[in-house]
């Protein structure tokens, strides 16, 4: 049998700032991302199955990565919490804003790392993730591969 890839699309809005930074994006600011996300896999051939024919069922993948990323990410501000920035997620959280606060820098490299190891954590055994491509602008995007990452 085949291996086949299975690619979704979603879209999120989500704001950050790169503390350190020596541009613009020091600066408090958001992005419409979008994230494909492809997984590869065998189509089922259990002809009894109701997923006969699939590799995974798109409303599964959907699932996995909306309770992981989109829900988490869309309309949150992101702030590397290990620098002054997290002054900052303070006032804004008792304002009452969406505040993530992560790890690391919260560029577009580090965030489809973070997102490629929540994502793998979640799929079904016989579906490996193949790689993510998370845009950030319409001519700006980072990707991440398995294969690279082995």
């Amino acid at each position: 049998m085949s291996n086949i890839r299975i690619t979704k699309q979603f879209s999120f809005e989500t704001g950050h700032a790169l503390y350190g930074y020596d541009g613009k994006c020091k600066n408090v600011h958001g992005h419409s991302y979008r994230l494909d996300v492809t997984v590869i896999g065998q189509p089922i051939t259990d002809t009894t199955n109701v997923k006969f024919g699939m590799v995974i069922d798109f409303s599964d993948l959907k699932k996995i990565v909306k309770e992981e990323i989109v829900n988490v990410f869309d309309h949150a501000t992101v702030f590397n919490k290990n620098t002054p920035h997290v002054e900052l997620a303070k006032e804004l959280e008792d304002r009452g804003h969406n505040v993530l606060l992560v790890d690391y820098q919260p560029t577009s490299e580090m965030m489809v790392i973070d997102f490629a190891e929540k994502i793998k954590k979640r799929l079904p055994v016989n579906i490996k993730l193949h790689s993510l491509k998370l845009q950030e602008t319409a001519t700006s995007y980072a990707q991440w591969f398995a294969s690279d990452n082995d």
